[in-house]
């Protein structure tokens, strides 16, 4: 039996090759886009979910608040890692980590600089107990317990020590240098993981090693008010002990090291293990939950649509089949009979469409490389991919294939032989109702997705052309090493202005406009009013200004004086003040430092265009600048300078490996994810409108083909070609009017919610909205216009000779 349901429904598919062309095109697009985001959402979940326990570890997280604003970080105050167990029950084990990021490695025993690497973390034995690994040589217990040691992976090992054994590499030293120089004996070797992991370092040094430090000062490791996301804490619980048991536990906590002042606006919270990869991990870019979950949605909005085509296709068709039920149930056919019979037909199909999926997943994942996570790989023959596969195809075939298999088992075998295409009397048509209203979906789809598309292409267009206040145009940056001696950072400033292609150079923290700030708060006294305000800083010298060709309003420059700073517009509003002549000379105390206001600087976008311009306080601190800023000459080949430049700094830093940076381009990076979702959903609009337009091409060949002798009797009656058009297009038309209307409200909705994200930003571009449905409209009128033309060139005659 099972066999001829399939044998049958071979035959079938190869009687309708219009049809199965569309389905197998239709549901392999559908199937291939949710096979690949099934992989991307699999692998992101992989991550750090094979450690024993895993369910009982979590990592300390810090939220703090200044003035009205929330700030969160993965980091903790080093004091908090020394006591949280003494403090607090319910903990089984504790790991505080330091993250030593770029640092410079040196082997003395061949004398060889490796240059900077990243890998490196200072942590206790316990991190080994909490995160267990395979020991290739050394023992866990005793590897991190004394200063300067140092335990290695497997493949680092063998890359500072070619040539030697695992086991006499122990005891071999090497000097880790990063502000501060740790010279650790090697004491152990780990296998790396061979699983996902945010995890996989290369370098664990004993954090005990801070202690000998000469200087270990900027670690804060006294000081409960100071924190940093390279200092992070994780925890095993005890069984049994939730993590709002440690939540519960840390104001009390704050109360007692901070005092009643500092618990209102510090929070800490236990992170469980499995969030790890989708926030700040230990210097690893997070994955983006909130994107993933909009692949999901996107991938099954693209399915569905797919077996919206199925059953529109499917129902519409099935009166063509009805004497094939009416025979078959004349015969003794029942109407499970019948039901599996066209599921198993449905199942062919949804089966060839999976395979020829293959290939479109492919070219999916070569063309989207740049959107994949980094070592993203793609294996179509894992267990986890093959259950997929398998349980995607029984699920599509009941989904897409089950409703038109009961309407086509439900067909009364009399009413069927006689060809009436009516199950029920009277002139409504479940069938005919539900086809529209399958096709208005379909098309309220295609419609939303172009419109929000579309905004956000505006917005981007927006945003390039936005005045921010300073000109990026030919300027280059570079950082140096933190902390840095002066002595060399000035030697490379005056090496790059002896070039005659260099209008000038300038030194400070952070790029004229970054996405990272620093937020503090000071004292200002006006007309005898005290007034503590909010503030940006930045640090600068004085060349900062013209470098980025920034506009002083009022008074001077800071000339490189410790006590002189700049403001911007913004913070003579927030004093009240309108005359930018009234802050000049104004002071106030910084790090217990006093400051004067030199001079105003016009406001300018130092933070993205999602932020609002705050007020800002630019210092003069060069201890704390690392970077260099360059400004060309105008009509300077940059090509050349940056090469040239490149070697300059080669020359002073030998062992660096940094470039110099175009600012435009970093500046054009911070909306690198909207122009992902607009690029994304620009894609998502393409497949969707294909797959409508193939389902309204196969509905609309199929309808219109039976009316053809409607079409000739209105044509010996008289009806022009056109008059013919019209009564056709008409019917199509309202229905796209009904998805214009719902799609025009999503987009609505969820283009305002895109826009909110921005201070600075476009109206609502109503426009775009009218000029998409216009869009969509031509496409269905010319689908269902060629296919009314062709039907009334039919001859008449041949039409209604047999009536």
């Amino acid at each position: 039996m099972i066999k001829n349901y399939f044998k049958i429904a071979w035959r079938n598919i190869l009687r309708n090759k219009l049809r199965t062309i569309i389905h197998i095109l239709g549901l392999s697009i559908g199937i291939s886009i949710c096979f690949l985001i099934f992989n991307v959402v699999v692998h992101s979940y992989s991550f750090d979910n094979f450690h024993p326990d895993g369910d009982r570890i979590v990592r300390i997280t810090t939220k703090s608040s200044y003035g009205n604003m929330e700030y969160s970080n993965p980091g903790v105050p080093f004091p908090l890692a020394e006591v949280i167990d003494q403090d607090i029950t319910g903990i089984e084990e504790k790991a505080h980590a330091h993250l030593f990021k770029r640092t410079m490695v040196r082997i003395p025993e061949t004398n060889e600089n490796l240059g900077r690497r990243n890998g490196a973390l200072l942590v206790s034995n316990s991190f080994f107990r909490i995160f267990p690994r395979e020991w290739v040589v050394g023992k866990m217990e005793q590897a991190l317990e004394k200063p300067n040691s140092v335990v290695l992976s497997e493949e680092t090992a063998k890359v500072y020590f070619p040539n030697l054994p695992a086991e006499e590499i122990l005891g071999k030293e090497i000097v880790y240098f990063n502000q501060d120089t740790i010279s650790a004996t090697v004491t152990g070797i780990v296998k790396p993981y061979t699983e996902n992991s945010d995890l996989d370092f290369t370098d664990f040094i004993s954090i005990t090693s801070l202690n000998v430090l000469p200087d270990n000062s900027r670690f804060n490791m006294e000081r409960w008010d100071a924190f940093t996301s390279d200092s992070q804490l994780f925890v095993k619980l005890a069984e049994g002990v939730s993590p709002e048991h440690l939540e519960a536990a840390f104001p009390e906590m704050i109360k007692k090291y901070l005092g009643d002042e500092d618990e209102e606006y510090r929070q800490h919270f236990a992170q469980p293990l499995s969030e790890l990869h989708f926030s700040d991990a230990l210097g690893n870019e997070p994955a983006n939950k909130l994107i993933l979950n909009g692949l999901v949605i996107l991938g099954l909005i693209i399915l569905v649509l797919a077996c919206l085509n199925f059953i529109n296709l499917e129902t519409a068709q099935a009166i063509n089949r009805s004497k094939e039920v009416g025979i078959r149930k004349t015969l003794g056919g029942s109407k499970g009979q019948l039901t599996n019979q066209f599921l198993a037909e449905t199942l062919v199909i949804v089966l060839i469409a999976t395979c020829i999926s293959g290939v479109f997943t492919e070219m999916l994942r070569s063309v989207s490389t740049s959107y994949l996570p980094e070592n993203f790989e793609l294996n179509f023959f894992s267990l986890s991919n093959l259950v997929f596969l398998i349980g995607f195809s029984l699920l599509l075939t009941l989904v897409a294939g089950l409703y038109p298999a009961l309407v086509l088992g439900n067909y009364d075998p009399q009413r069927a032989l006689k060809g009436e295409r009516q199950g029920v009397t009277g002139k409504f048509s479940f069938g005919v109702f539900l086809r529209k209203n399958l096709t208005v979906v379909q098309f309220t789809c295609s419609i939303a997705f172009v419109i929000m598309v579309l905004v956000v292409n505006s917005q981007l267009r927006f945003l390039s052309r936005q005045e921010m206040g300073f000109d990026k145009e030919a300027v280059l940056f570079i950082a140096t090493p933190f902390m840095e001696s002066s002595s060399r950072i000035d030697v490379l400033k005056e090496r790059l202005l002896q070039k005659s292609y260099i209008a000038g150079v300038s030194q400070s923290d952070a790029l004229v406009s970054s996405n990272s700030y620093n937020i503090s708060g000071i004292n200002l006294v006006v007309d005898t009013t005290k007034m503590e305000i909010d503030i940006q800083t930045k640090n600068i010298d004085s060349s900062f200004v013209a470098v980025n060709t920034l506009e002083l309003v009022a008074g001077e420059n800071m000339n490189n004086q410790v006590d002189h700073v700049l403001v911007n517009e913004a913070l003579v509003r927030e004093l009240g003040l309108e005359n930018p002549e009234e802050v000049l000379g104004l002071m106030f105390n910084y790090n217990g430092q006093n400051r004067v206001i030199k001079g105003v600087v016009k406001d300018f976008h130092a933070l993205n265009l999602r932020s609002k311009i705050s007020p800002l306080v630019m210092f003069y601190m060069p201890e704390y600048s690392p970077i260099i800023n360059v400004k060309l000459e105008k009509g300077t080949d940059i090509s050349v300078a940056k090469s040239e430049m490149d070697e300059l700094f080669k020359g002073v830093y030998p062992l660096e490996s940094s470039e110099f940076n175009f600012l435009d381009e970093t500046v054009a990076e911070f909306y690198k994810d909207d122009q992902m979702l607009r690029n994304v959903m620009g894609f998502a609009s393409g497949l969707a409108i294909l797959i409508s337009c193939l389902g309204l091409f196969g509905l609309s060949s199929f309808t219109i083909a039976q009316r053809t002798k409607e079409i000739g009797i209105r044509k010996v009656l008289g009806a022009t070609i056109a008059q013919v058009l019209v009564l056709i297009s008409k019917e199509y038309v309202w229905l796209i009017g009904i998805s214009f209307v719902m799609a025009s409200g999503i987009a609505w909705f969820f283009s305002s919610e895109f826009l909110n994200t921005y201070a600075f930003k476009i109206g609502m571009p109503y426009e775009l909205f009218a000029l998409s449905g216009l869009f969509i409209l031509s496409i269905c009128l010319l689908i269902v216009g060629l296919h009314a033309y062709n039907a009334t060139q039919a001859n008449p005659s041949e039409v209604l000779k047999d009536e």
